[in-house]
């Protein structure tokens, strides 16, 4: 006979899940707090005792907000480098990986390569800003979208992920793909790239959340509100707005974050499958 006796949860369980609970209520928490202010009159915002859910719903943040300051230039300026980064990151990190794992080049040289992208890893952004401005004004691309985009264009980390996902795959059909006569370019794209595609899209969310979110480099290399981009265009919302109307704030903040958390809702699966299948192998 079946039995009826529900499954018992374990001490351990039990605490993972509060502790899962609490995570959620920390990150997620500002963020509704965020959405919900964005719909509240500035008087709502500050009247004390506070309110969580908006009495009152008005959309009127929404265009004052984007009109406030060229939301719709830092938009555009937004979707071009992040686009142009991502697919840049995406194309050398899949080429590196690639390089490393099937060519016939020396053990010694592949291995010495890989420690050096390894050593990558290890040096903070910040370190590499004053090489990078220097370089680009002497190419005179400061204020341009090549100036924002190159010292973006590779990632370590992107390559790592994809080099340990490659040392996973089935090595046997990269072979039969060569003994049918297939170039290096027709394997990587025909066989390598379809079967490395979590891991791919994985390097590709992670590099369109950098370069989305990216402010320092981005203020640094640009002089003019023609190439500047959403998160500078959020600070000049805040200079501009003051502390007197924090719900446009909010609602220029929503332009920000949106996009990048519809994204990752979408791709959320790619994610978890490309970074645990990239931890376990190699």
């Amino acid at each position: 006979m079946p039995s009826n006796t529900a499954p018992r949860i374990s001490l351990p369980q039990i605490l993972a899940y509060i502790a899962m609970g609490i995570v959620v209520i920390l990150v997620g928490l500002p963020l509704i707090w965020m959405l919900f202010a964005s719909f509240k009159l500035t008087d709502e915002i500050y009247r004390m005792p506070g309110t969580f859910f908006p009495e009152h719903p008005t959309l009127i943040n929404y265009p004052a907000a984007w009109n406030a300051v060229p939301f719709g230039r830092y938009f555009a300026n937004s979707l071009i480098t992040t686009f142009a980064a991502t697919a840049s990151k995406m194309s050398l990190a899949m080429l590196c990986a690639y390089a490393l794992v099937y060519t016939k080049a020396p053990k010694w040289l592949k291995d010495g390569a890989f420690l050096l992208i390894v050593a990558a890893l290890m040096v903070p952004g910040q370190v590499v800003i004053v090489p990078n401005y220097v370089t680009m004004s002497m190419l005179h691309w400061a204020d341009s979208y090549q100036g924002i985009i190159l010292p973006n264009a590779a990632t370590a980390f992107g390559t790592f992920l994809l080099r340990q996902y490659c040392l996973g795959l089935p090595y046997e059909v990269v072979e039969a793909a060569e003994i049918d006569g297939a170039s290096h370019w027709q394997r990587l794209w025909l066989v390598i790239m379809p079967m490395a595609q979590p891991a791919l899209v994985t390097v590709g969310l992670f590099a369109v959340v950098s370069e989305w979110n990216d402010f320092l480099w981005p203020l640094i290399i640009t002089n003019t509100n023609e190439m500047r981009t959403l998160p500078i265009g959020l600070y000049r919302l805040y200079q501009t707005e003051g502390l007197q109307s924090w719900g446009i704030i909010m609602a220029g903040t929503v332009f920000v974050v949106a996009p990048i958390v519809l994204l990752f809702v979408r791709s959320q699966k790619f994610i978890i499958e490309g970074i645990a299948a990239g931890a376990v192998r190699g």
